[in-house]
């Protein structure tokens, strides 16, 4: 089932414009949902970031929060999915095809629902990771649909076969190509501020909380590569990833080469707000 603007349809009712700006210039934003028990995590969370993606692309927010929550939790029901994920994406909508952003566009919403079960295996063991120049835009804070740097990052490590590439900017971390990165060092949590060098990631936001209402040190602020690769631990968050430890990176072991307890730790505080569980 398809959410198309205010339809809900199969999905070969769905006929997308070539006209579509989205298609054209990457012209638009998205959102990636975690779905557990048939719940939304953290959905205001998600929805206003969805909210600020459109504000700083210039696009026209379609409905208000409410309706456009009842929506999802309709795809949801229609879908009849329970462990999952929800995409959801906002072009800026049909026109000739011009780098002049048109007047009175309307802009064109698309969301399903996958399948999709909890990383468990990796969880538990860990991931290995490779390094990478960050050379990506620099409103990073903005998710949108132009992901071609990400995408080309994601493939490169599956072509040294590890699971993530981690971004570095002349020499300073950010973050990888699908999430974001933390590192543990006698017994403080580091991770990049939130700016416009990366996305502000809402498993992230949660992980923060829970380790400072748990009595974490953690400091937002940049770290060198130097201090990644001596780190006691090094994990990543993410909507879809939640907590994964990196045990290796440039086929160097992180510590000892297993998940640290901070992670284990953290881990188990997340595992304790997901709906239902």
């Amino acid at each position: 089932m398809i959410l198309y603007n205010d339809l809900f349809l199969n999905k070969e009712e769905v006929h997308i414009s070539y006209d579509d700006r989205g298609y054209y210039f990457g012209d638009g934003v998205y959102e990636v949902f975690r779905i557990y028990n048939g719940q939304l995590f953290e959905i205001e969370k998600h929805l206003q970031r969805l909210k600020r993606s459109c504000e700083e692309t210039q696009i026209t927010f379609p409905y208000t929060m409410e309706e456009l929550q009842d929506k999802l939790y309709q795809l949801i029901q229609k879908s009849f999915v329970q462990e999952g994920t929800l995409y959801l994406q906002i072009t800026r909508g049909v026109a000739p095809r011009s780098h002049v952003i048109p007047e009175n566009i309307k802009p064109v919403v698309l969301a399903y629902c996958n399948e999709v079960k909890r990383p468990l295996d990796k969880m538990q063991s860990g991931i290995k990771a490779i390094t990478q120049e960050d050379i990506r835009w620099l409103r990073c804070d903005i998710k949108s649909l132009n992901l071609l740097p990400n995408t080309l990052a994601k493939q490169n490590a599956i072509k040294h076969e590890v699971d993530e590439t981690i971004f570095h900017r002349e020499g300073i971390i950010t973050e990888c190509s699908a999430s974001n990165i933390m590192i543990v060092k006698n017994g403080e949590i580091h991770t990049h501020p939130v700016n416009h060098l990366i996305l502000n990631g809402v498993t992230r936001a949660v992980v923060l909380k829970l380790a400072n209402q748990a009595g974490f040190t953690i400091k937002e602020q940049p770290f060198d590569f130097n201090q990644l690769k001596n780190a006691d631990e090094v994990f990543i968050t993410g909507t879809t990833v939640e907590i994964i430890p990196i045990i290796s990176i440039d086929q160097q072991k992180v510590s000892n080469g297993k998940p640290g307890e901070f992670t284990r730790e953290l881990q188990r505080l997340f595992e304790k707000v997901i709906p239902n569980s």
